[in-house]
C-alpha cells in the first residue's frame, strides 16, 4: 500500500480563544431570546454557563445562570444537585434558589427552614407567603401580603384577594381592593378571584356575570399575546369550572352537569386542577347515582402508595390543589364506597385520612361512619368520645355525631350525655326536646325533669328579643303534669297566665288545679269565654247520663253551635227529592225478574253448584275372580285411612300435583 499522504500545515492565522467577555455576552443573548422570543434556550444557557466555569471556576453568576435556568426547565432536581455541589466548594449563598427549589418539590418545611436567616426582602416575604398559603396557613399568608403592598409587585392584588378567599375573609375583598385602588376586571385573573369571594358572599347572580366578564377580558388578552386557541381553552379553564359552579348553586342543574361533563371529555392534560374539580363537582351533583362511573373518574386522578400504604393524588394535581380541594376529592370517594357497599376499600381509606389530613374532623366522623356499616356502633361511639376528649376545641361536630349514632343503635343514655356536653345549644328548645325525649327512653324522669328546669332558669335570665321561655315553661308543664306531677306543674301553668295571659296557660291551669285546688280552678275557669249555642246546656244534667254513644255517620258538634230557633228553620225547609238514576235501556214499569242475590259468590259457593260426578269406569278393575276381591278389599282400607273433607287438604296446595297431571299419567298406564 502507498504511504498515506500527510495533512499540510495551514498556512492562515490560529483560531484565537473565546475570552469570558464573549461567553457572558452570548449566555446574555440566549436569555434574552428565552424571554422575550418564548424559545426554548435554557440547555444552550446551561451549556454556555458551564463553558464559564470551565475557565472560571466558581464565578457566582454562572453558577446563578445555570441554576435560573435549570429552573425555568422544570429540572428543579438538577438545580438543587448544582446548589449542593457548588455550595459545598465555594462561599456562594443560595439560600433563596434552594429554598425556591424546595417549595416547588413540596419540601414545605425544608423551604422554610432555608429561608431563615436570609434578609427580609420583598422577594423573600413574597416566598414565604406562597410557602405558608400551600401550608393552609392562609391567615399568616395574608399578612404578608398585606405587608408587602406599599412594595411594586406585579400580580401582587391578585395573590391577596386569593389568600383572603381562601382564608375565609371574603368580606374584607373590596375595602382592600379599593385601598389599592384597583379594579376587578383590571385582569381576568384578579376578576375571577373577586368572582370567587362573591361566592363566598352568596352573591351568586354577580359573581356569574363578573366570570363572563373575566372570560371575555381573559379571551381578548391571551389572543393578543398570540396564544393558540388551546392555550386560551386551558388557561380560561378554571372559568369555565367556577361558572358551572355557580349554575350548580343557582339551582340550574342540567346546565351544570352538562357543563362538567363536557370539561372532563375535553381531558385538558395541561391543566389537570381544572379537570379535577370538574370530576368532584360532578360526582356531588349526581350524588349516590352511577357509584361505579364516578368511582371510575376518581381513580383516574388518586393513586395509592406502595410504601406506606397511604393514598395521594397524582403528581401532576398535588401541588396544584389546595388541602381543603384536595380532602373534598378523598371525601367524596369515601362516600361512593360506602354508597357501593365496598367496605373494605372504605375502610382502608377512612383509616388513612387522619394521617393526610391532621386538622380536619372529616376523616374521624368518616371512620365513625364505617364502624356503623359494620353494625359496630359501640366502637364508633368510643372512639368519637376519646376524640373529643382529645380535642375539645373540634368536639362540638363529634359530639352530635356520638349522639346521634348513640340515639339510633339504642342507647339513649350516651346520646343524652353526648349532648349535654355541648353547651352552646344546651337551652335550644330542639336540643331541650331531644334531652328530654331520650332521659324518658332510658326510665331517668326526674333527670329530664331536671333539664326542663334548667331551661327555665337560663331563659329567665337571658337578656335576647327572640325569648323562649313560654315555650319552655308550655312544655315543661305538660311534662310534669303528664309524669304526675301536678303542684308543680299548675305553678308553671300559673306563672305562665301572669306573664303571657294565653288560653292554653289559663286552660292547662285549670286542668292541673282541678287535682290540688278546686276553688283555684273554679277562680280561672270564669276566665275563659263561654261557647255559644251551649247556654241551654244542663251541665249536671249532662253528668248524671252514661254519656254519648259513637254513632256511624252521626252528626258531629263543631265549634259554633246554632241556636234552636234556626235549627226549627232548618226543618222546616223540606229537602228537594231526586230521581232516581236507572240503567241504559232500563224499564222501571217492566223490571223483569229480581237478579240472582248470590251472582256475587264464586261458583262453589252457590246453592245452584252441583259437582261433576266421577267417572265409575275408571275404578273398574279386570282380572280374575280372586283378584277383584283382593283389591276391592285393600282400596277399602286405603279409604278410610284418608281425611274426609277435601277441602281440609287443601291448605298444603303447593306441594299437591296438579290433577291434569294425574289424569295424564293414568292414561300412560292403562296402555
Amino acid at each position: 500500500m502507498p504511504p498515506k499522504a500527510k495533512p499540510k500545515p495551514s498556512t492562515g492565522p490560529a483560531a484565537s480563544p473565546v475570552t469570558v467577555e464573549d461567553l457572558f455576552t452570548s449566555l446574555n443573548r440566549h436569555i434574552h431570546r428565552s424571554e422575550y422570543e418564548q424559545l426554548s434556550e435554557y440547555d444552550q444557557v446551561v451549556k454556555l454557563a458551564d463553558q464559564v466555569l470551565a475557565v472560571v471556576p466558581g464565578d457566582e453568576d454562572a453558577i446563578r445562570c445555570k441554576v435560573v435556568a435549570l429552573i425555568k426547565d422544570d429540572k428543579i432536581d438538577d438545580a438543587v444537585k448544582v446548589i449542593d455541589v457548588f455550595a459545598k466548594k465555594f462561599p456562594v449563598d443560595f439560600g433563596f434558589l434552594k429554598a425556591y427549589c424546595l417549595y416547588r418539590q413540596n419540601k414545605l418545611d425544608e423551604a422554610l427552614a432555608s429561608l431563615k436567616g436570609l434578609e427580609k426582602d420583598s422577594a423573600t416575604m413574597l416566598l414565604e407567603s406562597q410557602i405558608l398559603f400551600r401550608q393552609g396557613k392562609m391567615d399568616a399568608s395574608v399578612d404578608i401580603y398585606q405587608k408587602l403592598q406599599k412594595s411594586k409587585i406585579e400580580s401582587l392584588e391578585i395573590n391577596l384577594v386569593a389568600g383572603l378567599v381562601s382564608a375565609g375573609r371574603a368580606s374584607e375583598v373590596q375595602g382592600v381592593m379599593d385601598a389599592m385602588r384597583v379594579k376587578a376586571t383590571s385582569s381576568f385573573e384578579l376578576a375571577y378571584n373577586t368572582a370567587c369571594a362573591l361566592i363566598e358572599k352568596n352573591k351568586l347572580s354577580d359573581a356569574e356575570q363578573l366570570l363572563l366578564s373575566a372570560r371575555r377580558i381573559g379571551q381578548e388578552t391571551l389572543m393578543d399575546e398570540n396564544l393558540a386557541d388551546e392555550k386560551i381553552e386551558i388557561e380560561l379553564a378554571p372559568v369555565a369550572v367556577q361558572l358551572a359552579y355557580v349554575q350548580q348553586l343557582l339551582g340550574n342543574k342540567p346546565e351544570a352537569m352538562s357543563s362538567y361533563t363536557d370539561l372532563i371529555k375535553r381531558n385538558l392534560t395541561d391543566d389537570e386542577s381544572s379537570n379535577a374539580v370538574a370530576i368532584n363537582n360532578l360526582i356531588a351533583l349526581k350524588g349516590p347515582k352511577d357509584a361505579s362511573d364516578g368511582l371510575k373518574k376518581l381513580d383516574r386522578i388518586i393513586q395509592k402508595n406502595s410504601g406506606d400504604q397511604s393514598f395521594g393524588l397524582v403528581p401532576g394535581l398535588e401541588l396544584k390543589l389546595s388541602p381543603k380541594q384536595k380532602e373534598s376529592i378523598f371525601i367524596n370517594r369515601m362516600l361512593l364506597l360506602l354508597h357501593s357497599n365496598k367496605i373494605d376499600q372504605a375502610r382502608e381509606l377512612a383509616d388513612a385520612m387522619p394521617q393526610m389530613f391532621p386538622n380536619s374532623v372529616t376523616p374521624v366522623l368518616l371512620q365513625a361512619a364505617v364502624f356503623v356499616r359494620e353494625n359496630k356502633a359501640g366502637k364508633a361511639e368510643e372512639m368519637l368520645g376519646k376524640y373529643a376528649e382529645k380535642f375539645p376545641q373540634k368536639s362540638q361536630i363529634v359530639l352530635l355525631a356520638r349522639a346521634q349514632i348513640a340515639a339510633a343503635a339504642g342507647h339513649p343514655q350516651i346520646a343524652s350525655e353526648s349532648l349535654l356536653k355541648v353547651p352552646d345549644i344546651q337551652h335550644m328548645p330542639a336540643t331541650v326536646a331531644t334531652l328530654v325525649s331520650l332521659k324518658e327512653r332510658s326510665g331517668d324522669i326526674d333527670g329530664a325533669s331536671d333539664i326542663l328546669d334548667s331551661a327555665i332558669n337560663y331563659w329567665s335570665n337571658a337578656m335576647t328579643e327572640d325569648n323562649k321561655l313560654s315555650v319552655i315553661m308550655q312544655e315543661a308543664a305538660a311534662f310534669k303534669l303528664k309524669h304526675g306531677q301536678k303542684e308543680e306543674a299548675s305553678k308553671l301553668f300559673e306563672k305562665l297566665v301572669k306573664s303571657h295571659h294565653s288560653i292554653e296557660a289559663v286552660v292547662g291551669l285549670i286542668q292541673t288545679a282541678a287535682y290540688t285546688d278546686v276553688e283555684k280552678a273554679e277562680t280561672y275557669e270564669k276566665q275563659l269565654k263561654p261557647l255559644p249555642g251551649l247556654t241551654s246546656v244542663d251541665v249536671n244534667a249532662l253528668e248524671k247520663t252514661s254519656g254519648a254513644k259513637h254513632v256511624e255517620n252521626g252528626h258531629h258538634l263543631g265549634n259554633n253551635v246554632e241556636p234552636q230557633e234556626t235549627k226549627s228553620k232548618d226543618k222546616a225547609k223540606k229537602k228537594r227529592k231526586r230521581k232516581p238514576k236507572y240503567p241504559k235501556g232500563f224499564d222501571p214499569a217492566n223490571p223483569g225478574p229480581p237478579p240472582d242475590p248470590e251472582r256475587w259468590l264464586p261458583r262453589r259457593e252457590r246453592s245452584s253448584f252441583r259437582p261433576k260426578r266421577k267417572d265409575k269406569r275408571a275404578a273398574q278393575i279386570r282380572g280374575s275372580q280372586g283378584a277383584v276381591a283382593k283389591e276391592a278389599a285393600n282400596n277399602g282400607n286405603a279409604k278410610s285411612s284418608q281425611p274426609s273433607s277435601s277441602k281440609g287438604s287443601s291448605s298444603s296446595a303447593p306441594a299437591v300435583q296438579p290433577k291434569p297431571s294425574s289424569k295424564s299419567s293414568k292414561k300412560k298406564s292403562r296402555k
